[in-house]
Order: structure tokens, then C-alpha cells, then sequence
């Protein structure tokens, strides 16, 4: 894992000693990524720059920016091509002659033969730029489901790229002007959806998509999508020996490393399961990492401690204890737009803890989304299933009205009728987007700023969400929301928060359930085997039934859940009190603080109401102090 980033000179020859500091600068703020070796290359149209984390063949030789033997192409990569052995094979039999042990220099050799082209080929994540001096372009991909992160700068005839945004912000021609409507979207989804960032002219490489530009003018295509539209007809036992199959050999090709390796364990299904084969494709203790709490309703350490015993793993555990405000400012710090996925906490300390053991660490993220294992998704049927009972003259009428009599309520019962009927009263697609929005509507127009509301007047962040699902080329409901998370909370919040986070630590994270060869077939597998009544991932528990005890496959899903009531109530407190009792810079921008003040009060006092939006306001003012103050 590393980190790059570059910008097309606009000075020529000239400025060469300025554009060499900026390439300095642009290198160190993302020194967390690549602690190993930092390299640099310019000449007078591009300057690129790249920080290594070594990973294979730790010698010098696979330093970064390489240039290929024909001296035409200049690469700088960031992330793991897991079949590299089979396609440098490929290539030596063609006669190619490598000069290193690197899956860089087979990224090189196969596109100096088939150009974007040999996105198709690569099994892997990866974000990375190629820079073809013969024709005076810079090639962009990313990979398709968007585990490493990229971003462009594209204004005024202006072109810079980097792996964080803080890479791009030492060039003195970008601009930082904040885009009013991804305000807006932060709010309701707790991240920037891609392919936008909080700034204007600053936009994220979308998963799936490459870029070619001459610095002027650019050219995006996407190279890959995902298809739910063919089913697969095969039976349960045919599928599920399959999907175990196809994650056995994903875990098998992420092993390869010639530094220390381990894996998360939060004694889930998922995390589970990938210690279980990894401990099947070894000789030796897989190492394991697992972070808990003090509370006992978010611990999961004691399930994550039964399948280390049932594996033989060398386990380690962390417990998050009183000292969560000493560490908050430090590790929000390393997300360079808003973002308030509170398990990024949990996930920074994990990853802290690995990294003191392993610099290479295997995650269960993504079965979540190709098996629909979350609560949501459960929830989501049953309302849909509503919906369908009540015609839709009588729910879109009837059901806001009856709504609004439960608001301001405070009996627990009548919030959730309100919010199911509010819910009914959409369409699925709307629907789906308002039982996961993190900032009621209700609250939000209570409390947004009139000039706020003015300046984003006739834009809905649900647009996003119906967006997708209505495009998703998906047969049933359940196939089509799982498509929408698909191209927005798992590149927006999941692979972002175990990016940065990880990185933070300089520890690379990889995620055998996200082989695209397995969302390619889970994504055929018919909703029915899914989710079967109540039993989310039913498939895939079938799959791991045999290497999995009952008490782990159904025990109730857990996750990084964090206390974030009691941590705004107590630890982050005081920090909260000194951003809510003033007229923050920022927020009072885009909220009538008075009103602000006044859910802040009622938190204190024990009501839970506004939790998520409370907390999405103040790492909103987080971000600005940081970034914008």
C-alpha cells in the first residue's frame, strides 16, 4: 500500500525548483501511506511523486516512480495485483524480461501491450497513473470497487491527482471552494458520495473507471460494472460449495507477502470465516487483532477470542477504554473531507494494534453488502412488503399526515410509527434512502439555516440513492438496493474508513470478500438464498457451516458499533460544549445555532433523539477547524 499523487506543470521549464518543493510537500503530507521510500520524477510537462509501504520484493529496485525500459512510460501505483505471478508468466513466455520481483513493473509490462485494456485482466486493488511521455497523456484507474482511493483536481486548465486531497492542496493553482450541495450530502449519509468531494473543481476517480487527459481537457470511462440481472439457477449445495471456493482462493492469493501478515477478527461471520481458511492455507499461527470496549452491550472480544481458540491463532486484543477524547482531534485528522462514520474510532485502534504485529492485514469487508447481512436490509423487506399492501393513492396522502402526529414524541414506540409511516408513505427507492439517512428531515428543517436552505433549495440528497437503484441492473428489490450500496456506502464510508484509517498506521488492509470474481458471483445468487425470512448472509453461513459453530453463525451482527451517546454525555463532552455553545465557524453557516443549542441540552439530559445528528455536526466542525479555519 502507498500513497502518489502528481500535477501537470504549467510553468514548463521554468519554476523548476518551485514545483519541486510542491512535489516535496505533496509527498510529505501523505508520508503516513509510504514510510519506506519516497520518490520523485519530473520533466517539463508532469511532475509525479510516490511514498512506498514495501510489501513484495523489499529492495530498492521496486522504488517508485518507475520508468519502463523503453524510458516512454513512468508509473506511480498504490495498492496489490493479487494475480501478478500468473500474468508476469503470461508476459516471460512472450519473451518479456523483468528487471524486479514487483506486481508494479507486470502493471507497466501489461499495459505498455494492451493499454486500458488490461484493467479487465487484474485482480487487485489499486489506484494508480501512468504518465506516456511519447504522447503527452496521463492515464488514471481505479479499481473496480473502489478499495483504493483517488482523486483529480480539474479547473481553469489545471490537472493534479493524489491518492488523499492533502497530497493536491500544497499547489498553489487549486482552489478550495466548498460545493454547497455535498454539504448537504454529508449530512444525510455521514460521507461525500462519490464521485464528489466537499470541494467544487476536486472529484473522486469513480470505482470501476479510468481517465486520460493532456492536462487541459479529460476523457472517463468505465471500464466495469456490477450485473445482478442474471440469476444463477444452480442448487443451494452447488452455490454455497462454490462461494467457499471462490473466498478459499481469494484468502489464498491475499497471503502473498514478503512482510509479516494477519487478519481482524471481530468474531462475526465474516471475519470469521477468512481466519478460518487462512489458517487452512498455513503451517503456521495466523496473527490476529481484535479491539473492544468497556461497555458490554458493543464488546465482541469474547466471540472474537472463541474462534482464535478454535484456529490455534497468535491473538491480540485492545480494549477502547477512557481516553477516546485524547485521540479524537489526532484521528479524524487523517479524513480530508467530512466524515462521520463513528467506527472509524474502533478501526483506527484495531488497525494500531495490528500494525505492532503484521504491516499486512486480511478484513471481512464486503460480505456484508454481497450477502445482505445488514439489519437494513431485513428492515427494508418488511417495509417494502407494506408498501406493496396499501395503494399508493392512500399512502402517499394518508400516511404523511398521520406521520406528523407523532412528531416531537418521545415514547419510543410512537418515533418508530412515525418513521415507518413516513417511510410507506415514499417509494421503495425513496424509501430505502429515508430508513438509512442519518439527519431526520424533520429535525433538518428545524434547524437549517435560511440562507442555507435558500443556496441548496430544490436539491435532495436522495437523488443519489434513487440514482442507482433506478439505474441498477437488478430484477428485485433487494438485488437493486444492494447494487445502491454498492456504488455508495461501501466506496463511500466502509473501504474510505479502513483506507484511511489503516493508513494512518501504514498498515495494508485486504479484503478477500471483495475478489471481484466473488461479488460477481454472489451478485448472481438469487435475493432468496440472501436473505431467507430473518436469516441474513443465509448463503454464506450455509458455506461456513462447516467451519463455523452455531453460536458464531447466529449470534446477533454486531459490527464497530461504538457508544456514542455516553461518549458525547461524558469523555467528548467538554469538547462538544465548546462547539455547540458558540457560533462554530462553519456551522453556523448551514444551522441556526440557538436551535442547535437546544438539542444539545436535551441530549445532556438523557434524551438520545438527536444522537446521529449531534454527531454528525460535530465532526463537521471538526473537519472545518482543520481544514478550513
Amino acid at each position: 500500500m502507498c500513497g502518489l499523487a502528481g500535477f501537470f506543470r504549467v510553468s514548463g521549464s521554468e519554476g523548476l525548483s518551485e514545483d519541486l518543493d510542491c512535489l516535496e510537500k505533496m509527498g510529505k503530507s501523505i508520508v503516513h501511506r509510504g514510510p519506506d521510500h519516497g520518490g520523485t520524477y519530473i520533466d517539463n510537462t508532469i511532475g509525479l511523486v510516490h511514498r512506498r509501504l514495501s510489501i513484495l520484493d523489499l529492495s530498492d529496485a521496486g522504488n517508485q516512480p518507475m520508468v519502463s525500459d523503453s524510458g516512454r512510460y513512468v508509473i506511480v501505483f498504490n495498492g496489490e495485483i493479487y494475480n501478478f505471478k500468473e500474468l508476469r508468466k503470461e508476459l516471460e513466455n512472450d519473451g518479456v524480461v523483468f528487471q524486479t520481483h514487483t506486481d508494479t513493473e507486470v502493471l507497466l509490462r501489461l499495459y505498455e501491450r494492451e493499454s486500458e485494456h488490461c484493467l479487465k485482466r487484474l485482480n487487485g486493488m489499486f489506484a494508480f497513473a501512468i504518465w506516456d511521455k511519447e504522447q503527452g497523456q496521463l492515464f488514471l484507474a481505479r479499481d473496480r470497487l473502489g478499495k483504493k482511493p483517488l482523486y483529480f483536481y480539474h479547473a481553469d486548465g489545471n490537472f493534479a491527482f493524489g491518492s488523499e486531497l492533502k497530497a493536491i492542496f500544497p499547489l498553489p493553482f487549486v482552489k478550495r471552494r466548498i460545493r454547497p450541495d455535498a454539504v448537504k450530502d454529508f449530512f444525510a449519509y455521514q460521507y461525500v458520495p462519490d464521485p464528489k468531494t466537499i470541494y467544487q473543481d476536486i472529484h473522486k476517480l469513480g470505482p470501476g473507471y479510468w481517465l486520460k487527459t493532456d492536462g487541459r481537457t479529460i476523457d472517463t470511462r468505465q471500464y466495469w460494472d456490477l450485473d445482478f440481472s442474471t440469476v444463477n439457477p444452480a442448487s443451494l449445495g452447488d452455490i454455497k460449495g462454490e462461494v467457499l471456493d471462490l473466498i478459499s482462493d481469494a484468502v489464498r492469493l491475499r497471503m502473498v507477502s514478503d512482510v509479516p501478515l494477519g487478519a481482524f477478527l471481530s468474531g462475526g461471520i465474516d471475519s470469521s470465516g477468512i481466519v478460518g481458511l487462512m489458517a487452512s492455507h498455513t503451517d503456521t499461527p495466523v496473527t490476529t487483532c481484535s479491539i473492544g470496549f468497556d461497555s458490554e452491550k458493543y464488546d465482541e472480544v469474547q466471540y472474537a477470542r472463541q474462534v482464535a481458540n478454535q484456529f490455534g491463532t497468535d491473538h491480540h486484543e485492545f480494549t477502547v477504554q477512557e481516553d477516546v477524547a485524547s485521540h479524537f482531534n489526532h484521528i479524524a485528522s487523517y479524513f480530508d473531507e467530512p466524515f462521520a462514520d463513528p467506527s472509524f474510532i474502533p478501526t483506527y485502534f484495531v488497525s494500531k494494534l495490528a500494525r505492532q504485529k503484521v504491516t499486512v492485514a486480511l478484513a471481512g469487508d464486503g460480505g456484508d453488502e454481497n450477502f445482505a447481512g445488514y439489519e437494513k436490509y431485513y428492515v427494508d423487506a418488511i417495509e417494502n412488503k407494506l408498501r406493496k399492501l396499501v395503494p399508493r393513492g392512500i399512502r402517499h396522502s394518508a400516511f404523511p399526515y398521520l406521520s406528523d402526529l407523532f412528531a416531537g414524541s418521545e415514547m419510543s414506540f410512537l418515533r418508530k410509527a412515525r418513521s415507518l409511516l413516513r417511510t410507506l408513505s415514499t417509494e421503495a427507492d425513496e424509501g430505502f434512502y429515508g430508513s438509512n439517512c442519518f439527519f431526520d428531515p424533520s429535525v433538518w428543517n428545524h434547524i437549517v439555516a435560511p440562507g442555507f436552505e435558500k443556496e441548496t433549495d430544490g436539491y435532495d440528497p436522495s437523488s443519489i440513492t434513487c440514482h442507482y437503484y433506478r439505474k441498477a441492473p437488478a430484477d428485485d428489490h433487494l438485488s437493486r438496493i444492494l447494487y445502491t450500496d454498492f456504488k455508495t456506502y461501501l466506496p463511500g464510508d466502509i473501504l474510505v474508513k479502513v483506507d484511511r484509517m489503516s493508513m494512518a498506521n501504514s498498515l495494508e488492509t485486504r479484503a478477500p470478500l471483495l475478489d471481484y470474481r466473488v461479488v460477481e458471483y454472489a451478485a448472481g445468487i438469487p435475493s432468496a438464498l440472501k436473505l431467507k425470512g430473518n436469516q441474513k448472509k443465509f448463503v454464506l453461513k450455509e458455506a461456513f457451516s462447516e467451519m463455523l459453530s452455531d453460536d458464531i453463525l447466529y449470534r446477533k451482527k454486531m459490527g464497530f458499533s461504538v457508544p456514542l451517546a455516553q461518549w458525547l454525555r461524558t469523555e467528548l463532552r467538554e469538547f462538544a460544549d465548546a462547539v455547540f455553545q458558540l457560533d462554530s465557524v462553519g456551522l453556523s453557516d448551514i444551522f441556526r445555532m440557538e436551535r442547535v443549542r437546544d438539542l444539545w441540552q436535551a441530549h445532556l439530559s438523557g434524551d438520545s433523539r438527536f444522537t446521529q445528528e449531534l454527531w454528525t455536526m460535530l465532526m463537521f466542525a471538526v473537519w472545518v477547524r482543520r481544514y478550513e479555519s
